[in-house]
């Protein structure tokens, strides 16, 4: 097994110098390095050994209840004691108050560390968010706490099994009576829809209100918790966990609400654009899981490579197999994809922080979970093929690493539905103000010099126009989502390479800023010459 060691000069380098999170008001460089390491010392001693021991053992349902594996219990009550399920919530509901570029830093590293462990938890910040924009006062200072303390976890309960991307076919319904709301129905692939690690769960549940045929204007969010203040259990029960191709020390569960307790957050019919706010956060989170998988799979590749002795020099002599060009390339690309897929997620956090260019962080957000997700897929698989046939044993985790990457380009949308999205949606809306807004973004980082990202925006921008003027743009949304992914990429590395005299290995990234501008620009023609021709 390859030890986990969390990249964090990568990641501060990224955030600092390319994200420019010095530019947020209550940003404190030296104090974010402090937390990042300290948690990354954290997760490497406590976190990590539980990974592959996880995926081996699963999780199971005894007496209705979900069983997580051993070691997971012990290191979730150290996640808690220590703060970190609290990082970004406000202080006066017993968080610590950091902002999400913080949060953002710590979420890669757990997710590199344990994926299934950073699944059933990860959540708790999307809903505090959501809480803290719809819930009343009461329903704050209640749940909040609670969340934060790390006494209770959170899930996401919108799948049914005929309603996945189109949310309009909910059939879990909630009615009002005389004793407040129930919710009655079953949910799907609900990640951490039951565990062990807490004492309780807070489940915000998308049911309709209004009649069958009111489409998600009939929708409303609801908070069912697993249990009363006095222990009672709600009327909430696990049917089964599935069986996965990965994440196996994740429970992904299915769930009935069978009458259950709940109370309505938010304003009635509105709840699409209350879960909206948990799901966007979420995206974002999905795609730094997708950077976590490529620099995990980096580091696999790395260090089998520079030891695995095989083959002959120009001199003859015998040489470790990262000398051979077919390997190098493979792990430069590794390290190009998590380098840039990372800038361009802290480029949309640094961005939603600060909250001035709102059209650009809606346009860059699927554009990172597709991409990210992509890449950490590309690299896991680069991994395996690296190590040969000790990549597809077990040995070495390359293959833990596939397989939990995978679901990322599934999971909070397919990354073919953003593609959609992108295509449709956002090059329309309000006159395509985030179009333009990304136009800018990109065009700003080209008037700093790059020649690549230069010669590569005169594509985009035509490829725009046809796909507006198409009348089945969701035929060209793949090419367009991968020709904007490729700009945007280059765009992310125009100021990783701008930024590379302050990183502690300025050559490493000159060279594959190089690597990057060479092969981008070749897919950015590639793919536009597939939507004009």
């Amino acid at each position: 097994m390859t030890q986990f060691n969390a990249p964090v000069k990568d990641i501060l380098f990224s955030l600092e110098h390319v994200a420019c999170a010095g530019d947020l008001p209550d940003w404190d460089g030296e104090l974010a390095g402090e937390i990042v390491q300290h948690f990354t010392s954290f997760a490497e001693a406590e976190i990590a050994p539980t990974d592959a021991a996880g995926d081996a053992q699963g999780c199971r349902i005894e007496n209705g209840r979900v069983r997580m594996p051993d070691g997971f219990g012990a290191a979730y009550r150290q996640l808690a004691d220590q703060g970190w399920q609290g990082l970004c919530a406000p202080e006066e509901h017993g968080g610590q108050g950091m902002n999400s570029a913080v949060g953002a830093a710590v979420s890669e590293v757990f997710s590199g560390a344990n994926h299934s462990l950073q699944m059933v938890t990860g959540l708790v910040p999307g809903a505090v968010r959501t809480l803290l924009d719809f819930g009343d006062a009461a329903q704050q200072a209640h749940y909040i706490p609670l969340l934060t303390s790390g006494a209770w976890l959170s899930t996401m309960c919108l799948t049914e099994s005929g309603a996945g991307s189109d949310l309009s076919a909910i059939r879990t319904r909630a009615v009002d009576g005389p004793d407040g709301w129930r919710v009655e129905g079953e949910k799907i692939f609900i990640s951490g829809g039951d565990q062990d690690l807490s004492d309780g769960i807070l489940h915000l549940v998308l049911a309709r209100t209004g009649d069958a045929g009111s489409g998600v204007r009939g929708l409303s969010l609801f908070l069912c918790p697993s249990q009363s203040e006095g222990g009672d259990r709600n009327a909430i029960t696990v049917e089964r966990i599935e069986e996965k191709m990965g994440l196996h020390a994740s429970p992904t569960c299915q769930v009935v609400f069978s009458n259950a307790k709940a109370e309505l957050l938010g304003e009635l019919g509105c709840g699409l654009k209350a879960m909206f706010t948990m799901m966007n956060h979420a995206r974002l989170d999905v795609a730094l899981q997708g950077v976590a998988h490529a620099a995990r799979a980096t580091e696999i590749s790395r260090s089998y490579a520079a030891e695995r002795v095989q083959g002959r020099g120009a001199d003859g002599a015998s040489v470790t197999i990262d000398k051979h060009p077919a390997v190098a390339r493979m792990i430069d690309e590794q390290d190009a994809l998590t380098l840039g897929a990372r800038a361009l997620c802290h480029i949309a956090l640094v961005a939603l922080e600060k909250g001035d260019d709102v059209a650009l962080v809606d346009f860059l957000t699927p554009i990172c979970k597709a991409f990210a997700t992509d890449a950490g897929i590309r690299a896991a698989d680069s991994a395996i093929q690296v190590l040969g046939g000790y990549g597809y044993l077990t040995e070495y985790c390359a293959d833990q690493n596939y397989r939990d990457a995978r679901i990322t380009a599934i999971y909070e949308g397919t990354n073919e539905i953003h593609a959609i999205t992108l295509a449709s949606r956002l090059l329309r809306h309000n006159g395509g103000a985030a179009a333009d807004a990304f136009e800018r973004f990109v065009e700003t980082e080209a008037a700093q010099g790059d020649a690549a990202l230069t010669a590569c925006l005169p594509n985009w921008k035509r490829a725009r126009e046809v796909v507006v003027a198409s009348e089945a743009p969701a035929a060209l949304a793949d090419d367009f989502m991968k020709l904007t992914s490729q700009v945007a990429y280059l765009t992310a590395w125009s100021r990783i390479g701008r930024a590379a005299e302050k990183s502690d290995d300025p050559q490493r990234l000159k060279q594959l800023h190089k690597h990057v501008s060479r092969q981008s620009s070749a897919m950015v023609h590639y793919h536009f010459e597939l939507i004009a021709g």
